[in-house]
């Protein structure tokens, strides 16, 4: 199994090394350009696809399964090819082409940077940057949105994001190694582009079912991560987060995404709606754009707690 190399030199699972090496890059040097991003071509496979599907309901639902199987099981396939080969030539191969591929599957740096983003324009009042902008967090209709909207849309994409965007990943690299990361990336990536009611009701329906089910586990540890979190960071309140997570986790219509959410409008005292969707948490006070920054605090706590998790993973894998 990959998840059991060894650096001779360091006799250490390789895995370790390479979640550090993954860490590193992302927050020192961010996202490689799109012609070089493995998940943009998976992207690219996707809408290539999509451009074949059938135009009936039935055929889009049959042609919907047949690509969350082909999609991921063809990525992840070539992704354990090129870890077995790497490891065939030199174990230290694997760790640095591994961490580099690892890496592409989470993004906490750019998750940070287009939250900071808008929490610049609110501050500066620029509500037409702002509605520019908000394109990189949500996928809502902007051009109405208000400042406080936008924040709370802010706080509720860093919070739903943590899951998809590094928590779900990294879990899924320290169970099953790099396929199991690309694996999880694909469907990701299948439902964040055709898991959608309207034009793709019935396409994207196996993409959106299989992408709640791998995030049943990932997305409740987030949250009870995010609570923990909030013991320990200003001006966020433990009691009112976890009360606030059970109360409200199920008013989404995704199974998954009210746990965080509702989790960080616990936490933080305010309250996060979608208005005609849902309402989550009890407000005590106005929204402002420092709760963005408390949400990335959060985020980060969160990340280095899920990064020790999955080290102890891969520790007791490859030692148990």
């Amino acid at each position: 199994m990959l998840s059991m190399i060894s650096l001779p030199i360091f006799d250490i699972p390789a895995n370790m090394l390479v979640i550090f090496l993954a860490l590193l890059l992302d927050l020192a040097i961010g996202e490689p350009p799109n012609r070089f991003h493995p998940t943009v071509w998976i992207g690219k496979t996707i809408a290539g696809l999509e451009k074949l599907s059938p135009k009936t309901s039935i055929g889009q639902l049959l042609y919907g399964v047949l690509i969350v199987v082909l999609v991921p099981s063809a990525w992840t396939t070539a992704v354990y090819l090129v870890a077995v080969g790497l490891n065939s030539v030199h174990p230290l191969a694997y760790v640095l082409v591994g961490a580099v591929l690892l890496k592409t599957t989470f993004a906490v740096r750019m998750l940070h940077q287009a939250a900071a983003n808008i929490r610049s324009l609110l501050i500066q009042g620029d509500l037409a940057g702002i509605r520019a902008g908000m394109s990189a967090l949500v996928s809502r209709d902007p051009s109405s949105i208000t400042a406080e909207q936008a924040t709370a849309a802010t706080v509720e994409s860093v919070s739903e994001n943590l899951t998809d965007s590094f928590v779900g990943p990294l879990l899924a690299f320290a169970m099953f190694g790099l396929p199991g990361a690309v694996a999880y990336r694909a469907i990701n990536t299948l439902d964040s582009m055709i898991g959608y009611h309207g034009r793709y009701e019935y396409l994207g329906k196996a993409s959106a079912r299989v992408d709640d089910f791998i995030n049943l586990i990932p997305a409740r540890l987030t949250a009870m991560l995010l609570v923990t979190s909030s013991l320990v960071l200003p001006g966020q309140n433990i009691s009112s987060a976890w009360r606030i997570m059970w109360r409200d986790h199920a008013r989404t219509e995704s199974p998954n995404a009210g746990w965080t959410m509702s989790g960080m409008a616990g936490a933080l005292g305010i309250t996060l709606e979608k208005v005609g969707y849902y309402r989550l948490g009890d407000q005590t006070r106005a929204i402002e754009p420092q709760d963005i920054t408390r949400a990335i605090h959060s985020m980060y706590l969160v990340a280095a707690e899920a990064s020790l998790l999955a080290i102890g993973i891969i520790f007791l894998i490859a030692y148990f």
